[in-house]
C-alpha cells in the first residue's frame, strides 16, 4: 500500500509540475475541520471533530466542468461512551468515560466540478484513502483497521474571482473499516462532513 501511496503522489505531483503553467490549470491549498463518525450496525459513537489539510489542482475541461484532484491529510474516527454498571456496598453505580477512536487517513478526492453560476458549483466524486494512524482510548488498533478505504463525495463550493474558495463536502464510506475478527466482518464504514477554505493560484 506504501508504494501505491507513494505512486498516486507522485502521478499527483507530476501532473501539477507538467500542467501549471497552463491557463486552464489551477493550483492550491485548503484546509478545514471535519465532523466524523463511524457508521454501521457494528458501530455506535458520537461525532470526533477534527481537521484536515492539504493541496489540490483544478483542471478545467470547459468554462462550466472541472476535474478536482487533492491530496489531503485527513483526521476522522468518532467518540464513544464506555459505561460501566456495578454494586457497591449494595449501591447500584453507573459511571460513563467518552473515549476516542482516532483513525487518520492521506485521502486522494477526484472530484467532478460543475459550474451552476459563476463560482458557484456542485461536486461528486470517487476517494480513496490509506490509513496511517489508528487508535481507541490511547490503544494502538493498526492490525485491525484496512490500510485502504474507498468512499464517494457529495458537496457545494464557491469560489471568488480573487482564488479564495469554500467547500462543504460530504465522504460517504463504502468500504468495511476493519479487518475480518474471528472470521467476521464489523459493519463500520467512515462517515465524514467537512467544510473547508482554501485558496487557487
Amino acid at each position: 500500500m506504501k508504494k501505491i501511496t507513494l505512486s498516486l503522489v507522485a502521478a499527483l505531483a507530476i501532473g501539477l509540475t507538467a500542467n501549471a503553467q497552463t491557463p486552464d490549470v489551477k493550483i492550491g491549498a485548503k484546509a478545514g475541520v471535519n465532523f466524523a463518525n463511524i457508521n454501521g450496525s457494528d458501530a455506535n459513537g458520537d461525532t470526533r471533530t477534527a481537521f484536515h489539510i492539504g493541496a489540490v489542482a483544478e483542471i478545467f475541461i470547459n468554462e462550466k466542468f472541472s476535474i478536482q484532484p487533492e491530496l489531503l491529510y485527513s483526521a476522522q474516527g468518532m467518540k464513544f461512551d464506555d459505561i460501566d454498571e456495578y454494586y457497591n456496598d449494595n449501591t447500584f453505580i453507573t459511571t460513563s468515560n467518552t473515549y476516542t477512536t482516532k483513525l487518520d487517513y492521506i485521502t486522494i478526492p477526484v472530484m467532478a466540478k460543475y459550474y451552476i453560476f459563476q463560482g458557484l458549483n456542485v461536486q461528486a466524486g470517487p476517494q480513496f484513502a490509506f490509513n496511517v494512524a489508528a487508535k481507541s482510548a490511547g490503544e494502538d488498533m493498526k492490525d485491525v483497521i484496512k490500510t485502504f478505504d474507498f468512499g464517494l463525495n457529495f458537496g457545494l463550493g464557491y469560489e471568488l474571482p480573487l482564488g479564495l474558495f469554500v467547500d462543504a463536502r460530504y465522504n460517504l464510506g463504502l468500504s468495511n473499516v476493519t479487518k475480518k475478527i474471528e472470521g467476521e466482518t464489523l459493519k463500520a464504514k467512515n462517515g465524514v462532513f467537512q467544510l473547508s477554505v482554501g485558496y487557487k493560484f
